[in-house]
């Protein structure tokens, strides 16, 4: 996959496959919970709400591989007991696959998969250096608060804070301030900051 596909891709697949071997399990499970956020059921769901968080912190390192949350009777658990069971690029492609072959209406678009897939990783053809002097205590303050608690709209505040903190980078700038993208835990900007892989 070349950088110009990358960027224009809308089926998750090939994307998938040319992190093989470079994107770390975390991003991997990452990429999987935000796209069953996208899930429209999980809005009235607690228990499965309660379930993809556990998978989240899995990913994080901060849950026993061995716990298992508790689930009702959602017909659709399979999916979140199969994010637990799997590791790294499976993660990912099986909840890929199943959210794509979801009935209509119930289903995660391929684009916003793409879209999703991107705000984890980035863009892989020109990885960012972050600047020393970025890292002032509010702006890890901010980058923490905002991936504790998923205040995602909080993200161009951080723009702000980096600039501030003599960061110039378009690149890092202009995604924190796009309103038109989705954020989600695993956020490579956040990450950036946060000295995540």
């Amino acid at each position: 996959m070349t950088e110009d596909e990358w960027l224009a891709c809308t089926d998750p697949t090939p994307m998938l496959e040319s992190l093989r071997g470079s994107a770390s399990d975390r991003k991997f499970r990452l990429i999987a919970c935000a796209c069953c956020r996208e899930y429209p059921a999980l809005y009235s769901d607690a228990p499965l709400q309660e379930a993809l968080a556990a998978m989240e912190q899995l990913a994080d390192g901060l849950l026993d591989g061995k716990t298992r949350p508790r689930y009702n009777t959602f017909t659709h658990h399979s999916l979140i007991c199969h994010l637990g069971r799997s590791t790294g690029l499976a993660s990912a492609f099986g909840t890929v696959q199943r959210l794509l072959c979801e009935p209509p209406g119930y289903e995660v678009p391929a684009h916003t998969i793409c879209n999703l897939v991107r705000d984890v990783v980035g863009n892989p053809y020109h990885p960012i250096a972050r600047g020393p002097s970025w890292l002032t205590s509010t702006v890890v303050a901010l980058a923490e608060g905002i991936y504790q608690e998923r205040a995602f709209d909080q993200m161009p505040i951080l723009a702000d804070a980096l600039q501030d903190a003599d960061c110039d980078n378009t690149v890092i700038l202009n995604h924190c301030r796009d309103e038109k993208l989705t954020h989600v835990r695993g956020c490579w900007a956040l990450d950036l900051v946060l000295g995540k892989a």
